[in-house]
């Protein structure tokens, strides 16, 4: 059996969930995992694996049984295709900045990543993790094969010709139907990119999205930032240039921007608009007035990946790129109208249509807007008229951030809901991986009856 730990009380980064587990597990192996998580089911204790806490949701929370993936961090297998990728398997517990360095090690690397390198890569693959490239879907589109361990200890292995209705859920479905062991990833020899930030009116952003040459079609990886009470965007663009075009930031620079500004001063902007709600317009104004353009070449991994110190809770909604500017335009309007106060920008990336059953960009061009607000400011009013403003053209929440969609809802946003709720009552019939958040989202399971200690 793993190493056991005190069980305490666990919480996730943002604060918005927390759990008091009686049994908190750490297994060193495929075997102790297996133990785990039999041993759990028979003494009818909810299991839940735990990752690296970064889903804002309590997705993770368990009265029963945590399972930390930690130890199972190995690279397993780098096996290289016909058609220039390379089949790499890894331990799910694997966080993700672990995992590009590995992967830059072997020359390799994810054709596309989000901002943050502080997930496992089960989290985050379970939870619908994506950068944003409107040519590329997110994590669990590079995911070809997955291990996983269900309720029974069996060991199972998933891929799109193996069990793939399993592996549907394997590899976007929270945890719902097993605990990952093991994942396959579909990776691509290291790039590089050129990074390109600057500050655009925020009508010329809008109005400059779509066309062949256009920011989002025009680019690989397109996204921007923009600050409500203002109309100033930071928009960053990253493109793909060849290995020998070596432009780093100047380490003073970065510094500069990626930690004073970016991490200690938005930390007191955020402190100040909260003892000084007023004060938040003047504050959005200044930060966007302060923003500098630079430009530079790094490794994929060192672009996409940006340091988060400031504690934040968020919402994000999938919605058709064909509508996000109406969307950003009735956001700006409310905020306006109610004099709701937001010192944090509001995030817009984009994804390529998939056919993955759970994902938010299934079978449809994605934009994804991301509304935040500072841990200690009230972030309910804000999110709440954001959701009802996505669920006005199908906005679809990223199932790793806070929304109060429920199952009836959501299955008229995902055709193959129903085809994900059979999946999961065939592979976990006595609800052993359930919580009361998943039920909420996928449909009640039968809980196990728990038994006299």
């Amino acid at each position: 059996m793993g190493r056991l730990a005190a069980t305490g009380t666990w919480q996730n980064w943002a604060r918005t969930a927390s759990a008091s587990p009686r049994r908190v597990l750490h297994p060193r192996d495929l075997g102790e995992l297996v133990s785990g998580v039999r041993d759990g089911a028979s003494e009818g204790l909810r299991v839940r694996p735990v990752g690296g806490g970064h889903s804002f949701t309590p997705v993770a929370v368990t009265d029963g049984v945590h399972i930390r993936l930690d130890a199972l961090d190995a690279f397993e297998r780098v096996a290289p295709q016909d058609h220039g990728t390379t089949h790499v398997t890894v331990g799910a517990g694997i966080r993700l900045g672990a995992l590009n360095a590995g992967l830059a090690e072997r020359g390799l690397a994810m054709r596309n990543l989000g901002d943050i390198d502080k997930q496992s890569v089960a989290g985050a693959i379970s939870t619908g993790t994506h950068g944003t490239g409107a040519r590329l879907g997110g994590l669990a589109t590079q995911v070809v094969g997955a291990r996983l361990v269900t309720a029974d200890g069996a060991v199972l292995e998933t891929s799109a010709t193996q069990r793939p209705g399993l592996f549907e859920l394997a590899r976007l479905g929270m945890g719902s139907v097993g605990v990952l062991a093991a994942v396959t990833l579909e990776v691509v020899p290291a790039f590089r990119l050129e990074a390109r930030e600057e500050p655009w009116p925020l009508e010329d952003v809008l109005a400059q999205l779509d066309g062949p040459d256009g920011l989002v079609d025009g680019n690989d990886h397109f996204e921007f930032y923009w600050f409500p009470h203002t109309r100033r965007a930071l928009t960053k663009r990253n493109n793909r240039v060849p290995d020998d075009d070596v432009r780093p930031l100047h380490p003073v620079r970065g510094w500069v921007d990626d930690e004073l500004l970016s991490n200690a001063v938005f930390a007191l902007t955020n402190q100040v608009a909260t003892a000084a709600p007023r004060a938040t317009a003047a504050l959005n104004g200044l930060a966007a007035r302060a923003l500098g353009s630079r430009r530079y070449t790094a490794p994929s991994a060192q672009v996409f990946v940006s340091r988060r110190r400031v504690r934040f809770r968020e919402m994000e909604y999938a919605v058709p790129r064909d509508r996000l500017v109406e969307v950003l335009r009735e956001i700006d309007a409310w905020i306006e109208s109610t004099g709701e106060h937001v010192p944090f920008p509001v995030e817009v990336r984009f994804a390529a249509a998939d056919d993955l059953w759970l994902s938010t960009a299934y079978r449809r061009e994605t934009a994804y807007v991301a509304v935040h607000q500072y841990l200690r400011l009230p972030y309910a009013r804000y999110f709440q008229a954001v959701e009802r403003i996505a669920a006005q053209v199908g906005g679809r929440p990223h199932w790793g951030k806070m929304h109060w969609l429920e199952a009836e809802r959501l299955e008229a946003l995902y055709p193959r809901f129903a085809d994900a709720q059979r999946v999961r009552a065939d592979a976990d019939p006595a609800g052993v991986f359930s919580n009361p958040y998943l039920d909420r989202l996928l449909g009640t399971a039968r809980p196990p009856s728990v038994r006299a200690a």
